[in-house]
């Protein structure tokens, strides 16, 4: 749960100030539309395509690993240039720090959760700790920005590197193949 809040809340200041970067790096509307969308298809491919084979070589721990390290990498460009061909780069780690990510959240929910309370799991990982950290990150993000400007992305980048530690504990918990599907 909490990798979860600290991976999925660092794309609030994406979400919110991104568009703000791209102009500050002199990326007009059309070409940040582009990198938006290339984002959005990234997370789609992984969601189908690719994150059910990584989840099966990498289990949810080895996942959820790769997803806090895509979002070190991306946030870290982000918060050093705006630049086109450096942002069409990034943009596609977006299928790893969210789809992969919520991938491997859910096969370990399917994990350490009995069945019976799995929808409850499900309820807490999504409202709860990714829910609350997300507003919080909400009300932080703004006078972030604000005070730091592009910089601000160091911040969300030190969120994915306080999660990584939490990825390798992970791994201790031992995966039952016949109580959890890779998805």
């Amino acid at each position: 749960m909490a990798l979860a809040a600290l991976v999925m809340s660092s794309h609030v200041l994406h979400d919110g100030f991104e568009v703000l970067r791209w102009e500050d790096g002199g990326i007009g509307a059309g070409a940040a539309g582009l990198l938006w969308s290339e984002g959005v298809l990234a997370e789609v491919v992984v969601f189908v395509v690719l994150g059910p084979t990584l989840l099966r070589w990498l289990g949810p721990a080895g996942s959820a690993a790769l997803a806090a390290g895509a979002g070190i990498v991306r946030w870290s460009v982000t918060a050093v240039t705006g630049w086109l061909p450096a942002m069409a780069l990034v943009e596609p780690l977006h299928g790893l720090t969210f789809a992969l990510l919520h991938l491997a959240c859910m096969q370990m929910v399917s994990v350490v959760a009995p069945p019976a309370l799995a929808a409850t799991a499900q309820g807490i990982y999504g409202g709860v700790a990714v829910g609350t950290m997300t507003a919080i990150m909400t009300l932080v993000s703004g006078p972030l920005y604000g005070a730091l400007g592009p910089r601000a992305f160091w911040v969300m980048a030190l969120l994915c590197a306080a999660a990584l530690p939490i990825a390798f504990a992970m791994r201790g918990i031992p995966i039952d193949a016949s109580r959890s599907s890779p998805i």
